[in-house]
């Protein structure tokens, strides 16, 4: 139980609680779809004709942007789009990891499979996780779309300029960067598979 001292809560404090987190979150929601809405419709015509004339979605991100990656494949692959995520082949990152560096993991993937007319999409809450960072940096080597996905200010992806479309959520909360982040990718991926065909 002292791991989780909230399991000893009065029940009407933590539905409370749950009330106010999933209003935060709506809220957040909302704004970033009306702030940053007019850019992803833009970045979504991008990608689109990049995926038109030939190209792939390689998706990637660390811990829970590493689960995000997977549902943004999931997502395009569902639409008949094709999409990878980079995160997925645990041998390949981990040998990578361990025979070259962490660091390298998205970056020499890209490097492999990626080039022009690919599009990269990056998602990361602090926007400054050095493996998605040189994944972009890589992936604009390429001559790729790169597409950011970040909170907390945006990080060394907004400073660098690292992606040709950085969508940064404005809150701190890695919960609710990666709640806000969800909404931007699915709809996303919602105006690129209806202008894509």
């Amino acid at each position: 139980m002292t791991l989780y001292p909230f399991l000893r809560r009065d029940p009407l404090d933590v539905t409370a609680s749950t009330a106010a987190k999933a209003r935060e979150s709506l809220e957040l929601r909302l704004r970033v779809i009306d702030e940053l809405g007019p850019a992803l419709a833009a970045c979504a015509v991008e990608v689109a004709a990049a995926l038109r004339g030939g190209g792939r979605l390689f998706a990637f991100g660390n811990g829970g942007s590493s689960t995000d990656a997977e549902s943004v494949a999931g997502l395009f692959t569902a639409a008949g789009l094709p999409a990878i995520s980079l995160a997925c082949d645990t041998a390949l990152v981990t040998a990578l990891g361990n025979d070259v560096g962490f660091e390298v993991v998205f970056a020499r993937q890209l490097a492999a499979l990626g080039g022009p007319g690919d599009v990269a999409l990056a998602l990361s809450t602090s926007g400054g996780s050095p493996n998605v960072l040189r994944g972009l940096a890589e992936a604009a080597r390429l001559g790729m779309v790169t597409v950011g996905f970040a909170g907390s200010g945006g990080g060394r992806m907004a400073q660098d300029r690292l992606a040709g479309h950085l969508f940064v959520v404005p809150s701190s909360s890695v919960h609710r960067i990666q709640e806000a982040q969800a909404t931007l990718y699915q709809l996303l991926a919602e105006l690129v598979s209806a202008d894509a065909r």
